[in-house]
């Protein structure tokens, strides 16, 4: 197949001087141009073989289009959530109108989920006492005609409804290319190749007169060896460790990568119907799909809190569902690591004697500084303590610019009496001034388990703009309390990205390249080992 296009390509060359665009030719056995990815594919296969001979020479040309999802063509089908949530619907003073949890049943939950919002904002519902009605007797579905449109064409004159409809999932952007091609300096219509090798059969044969040979290149140098390399992540990864230990943390252990659900959002006073627990955000595991109960003691004060409240908090209100604390997941935080050992750390606090790897772990946490233990250690056996971690996580995120699915986090806690917001914020100017990075700035940020709450920014030079690179916050004492911490013990927590300073750091824009195939080996080998 490789031959017969190369063929094609040099008949064409020498018919019409040049190939303006490849996605006019006909390949062999087709009856129409070659304008599929696939086919560009296949032909710049046989361009990269023709130019190595230096026979033709090409220039590429990238297209951008947009592709339906399974759900898009779905839609595309049968139309949007909004007109499907419109469509079972009566007309005002036409009949009854239909509960909300009666169009469920009718719609489904998801279409009603995402249908009702859309529908209201577009005017077609409305409210008639405890139930919706039709507004309007007619709709446009445009979402429907834009998909359609999408499905033809592969674009849409409006950015905007584009940017919409992949935000919605609905669509997915696809890079296409197409070549310009013309001769080459030792351009021919044969695609014989040139002998590399001179063999006894042409010498017998006398074909050796009459051959066409590759020319030596007697000024090329060997392969340069080269030795191994550490990765830019690796390398920003271990200045940060050292910025923790000269700051006098302790690290913590992170090796569990699956953890429950009670670890990884219930002890941290996540609620149960956040939305960071959906198949969207949370990869969860089918096989064992359940971890083994927590301590129950423990359990039942989490659980409390959660439900009915306490230590001070109305909690949430909500029924309280087992099952969802001992549902296995990928971390999607090492904050659940970082309740385990606080767990432990108030073990003291609880009146409990702590043995093994954890005892000696806890200790070698807890404050160093003779003095200021002294001051902090009384008699409900609480002492200070500052621990670190940068390891692995897991999110169900859309892979873009800023953002991959499995990234690391480097999180830290310190654990003091009458800590304020205040000593939050001074310790991450000094922290992030260690790393190099001085605009920082910080805007207040909702969390469930800490308040107040911090996101973080650092200044990007080469995007020219801030980026977020954290979020931090004071752990909320309905997390704390129900460990066995005293009252007057406050926590400062946060979880910065390892990836975002590294891209600051190295001038990377688009975190693909710094992991991925898209890896700069020569970046790599050559990056400098300290950067701050």
């Amino acid at each position: 197949m490789s031959e017969s296009i190369q063929q094609l390509v040099l008949n064409t060359l020498d018919k019409e001087g040049e190939i303006a665009d490849t996605r006019s030719l006909v390949l062999p056995g087709e009856s129409v141009a070659a304008t599929s990815h696939d086919a560009q594919i296949t032909i710049l296969g046989a361009l990269n073989s023709l130019l190595s001979r230096e026979m033709i020479n090409y220039e590429t040309n990238e297209t951008i289009s947009h592709v339906l999802t399974p759900e898009g063509l779905q839609l595309a089908e049968s139309g949007s959530h909004e007109a499907r949530v419109w469509s079972a619907l009566p007309l005002k003073g036409e009949g009854e109108p239909v509960a909300p949890a009666e169009l469920k049943k009718k719609v489904g939950d998801e279409t009603a989920k995402v249908g009702q919002g859309r529908a209201f904002k577009n005017g077609w519902i409305g409210k008639d006492g405890a139930g919706l009605v039709k507004l309007v007797p007619e709709i446009k579905d445009a979402t429907q005609l834009d998909l359609k449109e999408i499905q033809e064409t592969g674009t849409l004159k409006t950015e905007a409804i584009l940017a919409d409809l992949r935000k919605r999932k609905l669509i997915t952007q696809r890079k296409g290319q197409w070549f310009k091609v013309s001769k080459g300096p030792n351009f021919s219509t044969s695609t014989a190749k040139p002998e590399t090798d001179l063999t006894v059969e042409m010498l017998t044969s006398g074909s050796w007169k009459t051959s066409t040979y590759k020319k030596y290149n007697f000024e090329a140098e060997g392969i340069p060896t080269s030795g191994g390399a550490l990765h830019p992540l690796l390398k920003v990864r271990e200045e940060i460790r050292n910025i923790f230990l000269e700051m006098g943390f302790a690290e913590m252990p992170t090796q569990s990568f699956v953890e429950s659900g009670f670890w990884c959002f219930d002890a941290l006073f996540v609620p149960q119907q956040h939305p960071a627990r959906d198949l969207q955000d949370t990869f969860y595991l089918s096989d064992p799909s359940h971890s083994l109960p927590p301590e129950p003691e423990y359990y039942k004060r989490v659980s409390t809190v959660h439900e009915h409240g306490g230590f001070g908090s109305a909690g949430y209100r909500a029924p309280w569902q087992p099952e969802e604390s001992t549902k296995l997941l990928l971390r999607t935080h090492t904050t659940a690591s970082s309740a385990h050992m606080l767990y432990k750390l108030a073990a003291k606090c609880r009146g409990e004697s702590i043995d093994g790897d954890d005892k000696e772990f806890v200790h070698g946490a807890a404050a160093t500084d003779k003095a200021n233990e002294s001051l902090n250690k009384r008699e409900d056996g609480f002492r200070p303590a500052k621990l670190f971690s940068i390891d692995r996580v897991f999110r169900n995120e859309t892979m873009d610019a800023t953002h991959l699915a499995e990234f690391h986090q480097v999180e830290g806690v310190v654990a003091d009496r009458d800590l304020t917001l205040a000593d939050l914020i001074g310790f991450m100017r000094v922290f992030f001034s260690k790393m190099g990075i001085e605009q920082v700035r910080f805007k207040p940020a909702y969390n469930p388990y800490t308040e107040p709450s911090l996101e973080i920014f650092a200044f990007h030079p080469l995007l020219n703009k801030w980026v977020e690179v954290g979020n931090s916050g004071m752990f909320r004492p309905e997390m704390l309390e129900p460990m066995g911490f005293p009252k007057d013990v406050r926590v400062h927590g946060w979880g910065l990205s390892l990836e975002r300073p590294t891209m600051i750091r190295y001038g990377i824009n688009n975190i693909r390249t710094l992991v991925g195939h898209k890896t700069s080996i020569d970046n790599i080998e050559n990056s400098p080992a300290v950067m701050f």
